[in-house]
């Protein structure tokens, strides 16, 4: 099916209008993910549970009024566990995992009628910002800069839902944001990307990296198709006490794109030294195309920005040392060989070692660290404190009068696969220097394409919004993609 509809809006459109089977477009997105084995993007393809739920979700369809997800394809993160289908996020130490239960967001798709392609690459535990401490090897990008054959990152940990839908595998993708993760690679790949409110989303059935900071979230082409996906994904879960118990607006209907009136934060601490220009004249072009839309733009300060990316690189780790301890080799997944006389402390010892890669590792040691007697206060506590302030930056602005602050969502295009040291851990990190503070405070940050480099590459505007108020920032970030009017695609190499 060569002109097969590649956005959410298109296919339901199709769908219902009886121009296209839900079998016919999951068979014709199974073909493209065949044909795109280059990118590593699916890493399980679950063609026989497609052709299940794409039966299904027809018979629903010829019943009428069926769910605005009912017979749409889209690939699920490896992070999420999905009843009889492989969840290995990334890492070796569960190899061999088929987790006997549904993730509260896959269950609802799922209920909707959605069709679930398969499991998408991913970094390792969801710690990485270019897709390479995948235990599959890295996804890759289906962008190529002008006059090179360089692979490039497709952005992490969500890199093969970016990939995927970047490349028109699926209509939609299912990511998650710890710390920028699915913003960055949104804007690597020249896709719409979403971080919901902290509780917006259920957690439940989401292997967890740092549980105060992750959250689920759409990877799509358009803001519609954010909106519509979020409004099947959202609401509150008994299974998750972290899942706030508010209504779920219907996002899809508020997105008018008059922003007349609106007023939008631009804050100083966002310019970096030695921003790239590319960057720099991306954001103050996003600027004026909101104040053209109707919003008044106004200079705003976020004074501990700068703490902004030491307290989450103590915060998470802390977290993910705690989560992580689960893994061991005893219950499910993998465990190394063992030698004779070997007891149950070199079982551990040698599961681990083996079965989590290089930054998990790192990172787990670092979080013990952090959490340990004499370093607590030090370390923890008073990222803990940093944390509160960010926080209460955004709660002044947004007191102030202002709707949403517009930023850049990363400090540059998409970097080639293998380019950053890796013994350099903190020059991958400075990637999240734009999102992390999204997640400390717990906000609604959308990343939205906004224009191309000067190597043809994509670059993405963030907006970030009042808490609980997706609503109102996927109706701005509406209006930014109407008035960037951004429409170029990667020309096919794989």
């Amino acid at each position: 099916m060569s002109d097969r509809p590649e956005t959410i809006a298109a296919a339901r459109a199709a769908l219902r209008a009886g121009d296209v089977t839900a079998a016919e477009l999951t068979a014709a997105c199974l073909d493209a993910i065949a044909a795109a084995a280059p990118l590593n993007a699916f890493v399980h393809v679950t063609a026989e549970i497609a052709r299940e739920r794409a039966q299904a979700a027809d018979a629903l369809l010829r019943q009428g009024d069926a769910p605005a997800m009912c017979g749409v394809p889209v690939g699920i993160k490896d992070l999420f566990c999905t009843e009889g289908a492989p969840g290995q996020a990334g890492s070796r130490i569960l190899e061999g995992f088929v987790p006997p239960y549904e993730s509260t967001v896959t269950g609802k798709l799922r209920d909707a009628g959605a069709v679930m392609l398969g499991k998408l690459n991913m970094d390792e535990f969801a710690m990485g910002s270019s897709n390479e401490t995948s235990v599959y090897g890295p996804a890759v990008s289906p962008w190529r800069a002008a006059g090179s054959t360089a692979p490039l990152t497709p952005g992490g940990s969500s890199g093969g839902s970016a990939a995927a839908v970047a490349a028109g595998l699926c209509p939609a993708a299912l990511g998650t944001d710890t710390g920028g993760s699915i913003r960055q690679p949104a804007a690597f790949t020249g896709i719409v990307g979403l971080k919901p409110t902290y509780g917006r989303v259920s957690r439940w059935g989401i292997v967890a990296f740092a549980s105060s900071l992750d959250q689920a979230g759409p990877m799509t082409r358009t803001v519609r198709d954010a909106a519509i996906l979020l409004g099947a994904i959202a609401g509150p879960d008994p299974k998750d006490s972290t899942s706030a118990d508010r209504p779920v607006p219907d996002f899809e209907a508020a997105l008018s794109g008059d922003i007349r009136g609106k007023v939008i934060g631009i804050p100083r601490e966002y310019r970096m030294d030695g921003m790239p220009d590319a960057i720099d004249a991306l954001w103050q072009r996003g600027a004026e195309m909101l104040r053209d839309a109707g919003a008044r733009t106004v200079d705003i300060s976020l004074p501990h920005t700068r703490y902004a990316l030491p307290a989450y690189y103590i915060i998470a780790p802390a977290e993910a040392s705690s989560n992580l301890a689960r893994y061991d080799g005893v219950r499910y997944g993998f465990r190394a060989p063992l030698a004779p006389g070997d007891g149950i402390t070199e079982m551990y010892e040698k599961t681990r070692a083996a079965g989590f890669g290089a930054e998990v590792r790192r990172r787990v040691m670092i979080g013990t660290y952090v959490l340990s007697a004499g370093f607590y206060d030090a370390y923890y506590r008073r990222a803990q404190r940093v944390r509160t302030l960010i926080k209460r930056d955004f709660e002044t602005a947004f007191a102030d009068g202002v709707d949403a602050i517009l930023t850049p969502s990363t400090p540059s295009s998409a970097f080639e696969i293998g380019a950053l040291d890796s013994a350099d851990p903190v020059e991958m990190y400075l990637n999240d220097i734009f999102t992390v503070t999204v997640n400390l405070a717990g906000l609604p940050g959308i990343s939205v394409p906004a224009g191309l480099d000067g190597r043809g590459l994509p670059l993405g505007l963030q907006l970030i919004g009042r808490p609980w108020e997706e609503a109102e920032l996927l109706d701005i970030g509406f209006a930014l993609e109407r008035a960037a009017c951004f429409v170029s695609r990667p020309q096919r190499w794989w």
